[in-house]
């Protein structure tokens, strides 16, 4: 057996005659179990958080979103569906029609946007599973689905043909107006939904039939505002990528889940980081201190040292000694404190022991990621304190 392995276990496993030095030792190690649950159930508790987020953003948008990069509309030839139809990576593709527009209903106003789509919508997103009352609106009927902040502010009620929710927007065109009555569309339409998902898209859409968006907004026929795709499962979005800009063009944009969602994204990405830098300055006050507590090992060993040092035992093996040492007190606090954080996260996560509200368990979320960032952080913090403290051992301690 190595030598500086036997010495560094032997003075792992065993106590000292100084029972400062054991007290101490002893805290060092509860400290690495303590940091290393902290740092694990803190990354796995945002990761929860971030799914939970998240969950919003993927009930409304679909895996890819295609919109021009020249003007607000393009054209979607019969042509291209039949190729988007043979597509080897697209389940299912729909049309839409978004502007923001104005309306008032019973002398109430406010801005929002009106969505038009097809009967495909719903395949590529499950938004109609967000409806809190009513129904889904028919194809080709002025019938709408609205937010439940919409509905709010505006006072609307649900099959109310008395009384139609009006939407005005601009005339498309050029030149100078002479009538104001002119100068803007207008359709009438009825509420017979409302969808609930948060408040930001609450606020803000209007869902209505493609057809009656392309008449209220003066478009062409397969004159859309952006195409909504789902992939196939398992489908390979670069590659999906590459078909969609042969399909349709140059002149288009492509965005994902994330690039929709970039400022959602943005500060979550943001907020892990801190979470993740804050732990781990837990983490090196922690192995700092068993640093210290290797320190006093080494001179309180001081005697037992010089022995093997005249027996022949050179300065680095002694130093190797201690470093291993180290390694071995961090790599069992990491292993016990990863345990105990790991049957934590999972029974949260399968028994729900902590809710937020009575239907409601805090998110957690188990990751294979989060395990190797704490025993990438763990260990090579674990080097770092060990090398320094076992680099105090020099010539003036054999004297």
């Amino acid at each position: 057996m190595n030598l500086s392995y036997y010495i560094a276990k032997r003075y792992a496993v065993s106590f000292s005659k100084n029972k400062a030095i054991n007290i101490i030792t002893g805290i060092a190690s509860v400290g690495i179990i303590a940091s290393t649950m902290a740092l694990f159930v803190f990354l796995s508790v945002f990761s929860g958080l971030k799914e939970f987020s998240l969950n919003f953003a993927n009930a409304s948008d679909p895996d890819l979103r295609v919109e021009t990069s020249v003007g607000k509309t393009f054209f979607l030839h019969p042509k291209q569906i039949e190729q988007l139809k043979k597509s080897n990576y697209i389940n299912s593709y729909s049309k839409i029609i978004e502007e923001r527009v104005y309306f008032m209903y019973d002398s109430k106003e406010l801005f929002a946007y009106i969505k038009g789509i097809d009967n495909r919508f719903i395949q590529v997103t499950n938004f109609n599973k967000n409806l809190y009352a009513g129904e889904w609106l028919e194809a080709n009927s002025e019938n709408v689905v609205v937010g439940a902040d919409i509905s709010r502010k505006l006072g609307l009620g649900l099959f109310d043909y008395n009384n139609g929710l009006e939407a005005f927007a601009p005339k498309p065109g050029k030149g100078d107006i002479e009538n104001p009555n002119e100068a803007f569309n207008k359709t009438l339409l009825f509420p017979t939904g409302i969808y609930s998902i948060n408040e930001e898209l609450d606020s803000k859409y209007v869902f209505c039939s493609i057809e009656v968006a392309q008449h209220f907004l003066g478009l062409k026929n397969n004159e859309i505002t952006n195409l909504e795709i789902k992939l196939k499962p398992n489908a390979d979005e670069n590659k999906a990528r590459t078909e969609l800009t042969q399909i349709l063009g140059k002149s288009i944009k492509i965005k994902n889940r994330a690039q929709l969602n970039d400022s959602l994204y943005k500060m979550l990405q943001s907020e892990n980081l801190f979470i993740y830098l804050f732990s781990t300055l837990v983490v090196i006050l922690t192995l700092f201190c068993l640093a210290g507590a290797i320190v006093m090992i080494i001179i309180d060993k001081r005697d037992n040292l010089k022995t093997l040092y005249n027996i022949g035992v050179t300065q680095t093996t002694i130093r190797t000694i201690f470093f291993t040492q180290g390694i071995m007190i961090t790599s069992f606090g990491l292993f016990l404190g990863l345990s105990l954080a790991i049957g934590i996260i999972l029974l949260q996560q399968h028994f729900s022991f902590i809710m937020i509200t009575p239907t409601m368990p805090y998110p957690v979320l188990f990751e294979w990621e989060n395990i190797a960032i704490v025993v990438t952080t763990i260990i090579i913090l674990g080097f770092i304190s060990s090398w320094i403290a076992s680099g105090t051992v020099n010539k003036k301690l054999f004297k």
